[in-house]
């Protein structure tokens, strides 16, 4: 439950910081233009609203809803998710957005993506400010990687260093690896000091996608970094005698060069005895180990990051600002080639909610990962709004490009209907995504 409650405040204080700045967006170009501004809210409020209140001398109610899935900025004369048609039916007012030119208009309604995009690159500059960019580089993982049967399928093995997607060097591993060696059309690792080319099949990404079993992780030794305790006392490995810096290499005779084999081994003895062979200062040891009722010891391991060498690259004020805008753009570019396996069987099945947006974020709160998740959820935003759906800021740009171009306003009786359609087939999506997790939930 504790984990559960970590990770929902994340997403929503996530969320409720993109809104804010999406919707300030629209807000500040609003004024801009001197259109009114009549509701600015976070979160929705149908029915009641938690709190609210208007400034004096202000046409603009400022206030927080009580359903925590977004926030709205309610602008005059404008056709929008609130659908009032009475107001639609009144002749124009000067101070409402129907009534002002259409770049205005275009300006007012790219301004919010245009927020969301630029909070992620001041995101990214502040972060690589505060905390610079440490990364533990392929080459230095002399133990290679543990890859998935996927993988396995098409050639990797376990212990494989990756050094090159195609003619292009892999630096470090993440989504940017993975998506150059989905992409690629050979993939070279270091295999046994020996370089090795794995030809890289066409439809890998559905494969992928299809399988659920990955991509691949770190490789390394089980080293015990401390002993856990649990409810009623010690764990297992301290009531057994393990201790810190031991570092284990067989569980009941089976050699477990890697935690992640250490892992299925236990897996398979639950609430059971084991056999643990393990170094301790250079000496092999065993002793017997019984295990809990989820096939754990107990431990807390050196995670591949302590034992292997990392890099970490620092960035003054002025340096992290390129360097935010760089990380942020490719962010983008990633984002945006992915998009094309949402449209593939394999690619629909894997869409998610709010569930599996939340599982993006730490058990623990963490304010570095924290403002990295949240400036990637602010180029998703982003790149989601501009899309042509009607509803969305990209559905309303894409009408104003067609008056701009054909001089020609689309009727309000048009705009409506094409507002509802595409909240009809947002709201489809949301169920469809949110069934998703609920199915995977109870049945994966």
């Amino acid at each position: 439950m504790e984990t559960f409650l970590v990770k929902a405040l994340q997403l929503i204080l996530s969320l409720s910081i993109l809104v804010l700045v999406h919707e300030f967006g629209h807000f500040i170009f609003a004024r801009i233009f001197k259109v009114r501004v009549e509701k600015f809210y976070l979160f929705f409020d149908p029915w009641f609203s938690i709190f609210k209140f208007k400034p004096k001398n202000s046409y603009t109610e400022y206030g927080v809803g009580w359903l925590p899935l977004g926030g709205y900025c309610k602008i005059s004369g404008m056709i929008d998710e609130s659908m009032d048609k009475e107001a639609m039916a009144q002749p124009p007012k000067p101070y409402e957005f129907r009534s002002k030119p259409a770049g205005q208009r275009l300006m007012i309604m790219v301004a919010g993506v245009l927020f969301n995009f630029l909070l992620a690159l001041f995101i990214y500059s502040m972060v690589l400010f505060t905390w610079g960019d440490t990364f533990l580089p392929l080459k230095n993982v002399k133990a290679g990687m543990d890859y998935s049967e996927t993988f396995h399928n098409v050639g990797f093995q376990d212990g494989d260093i990756l050094l090159k997607a195609d003619d292009t060097e892999l630096e470090r591993f993440g989504e940017d690896c993975f998506r150059r060696v989905l992409n690629a059309q050979t993939v070279t690792v270091l295999r046994g000091g020996v370089e090795t080319v794995i030809p890289i099949p066409e439809d890998m990404a559905q494969r992928v996608m299809r399988d659920k079993k990955g991509f691949a992780s770190y490789r390394f030794p089980m080293v015990v970094r401390e002993l856990g305790k649990t409810e009623s006392g010690e764990s297992p490995a301290a009531v057994a005698g393990l201790q810190s810096g031991d570092s284990i290499v067989s569980i009941n005779g089976i050699v477990t060069p890697s935690f992640y084999e250490v892992g299925e081994v236990l897996a398979q003895n639950k609430d059971k005895d084991v056999l643990v062979g393990f170094y301790r200062a250079g000496i092999p040891q065993t002793l017997t180990l019984h295990t809990d009722t989820a096939g754990k010891m107990g431990i807390y391991s050196v995670s591949p990051f302590d034992m292997y060498q990392t890099v970490t690259r620092k960035y003054g004020f002025f340096e992290s600002f390129p360097a935010g805008v760089m990380l942020g753009v490719n962010t983008l570019k990633g984002y945006v080639s992915d998009m094309k396996y949402v449209f593939t069987k394999e690619g629909a099945s894997s869409l998610g909610g709010f569930g599996t947006i939340g599982s993006l974020f730490p058990a623990e709160w963490d304010w570095h990962s924290f403002w990295m998740k949240t400036a990637f959820l602010s180029i998703i935003l982003a790149f989601m709004n501009i899309l042509p759906i009607p509803a969305l800021d990209g559905g309303h740009v894409m009408f104003l490009l067609y008056e701009v171009i054909a001089r020609r306003k689309p009727s309000d009786k048009f705009l409506e209907y094409a507002q509802v359609t595409g909240m009809f087939l947002l709201f489809a999506l949301l169920i469809y995504a949110n069934g998703n997790d609920i199915f995977r939930f109870f049945f994966k």
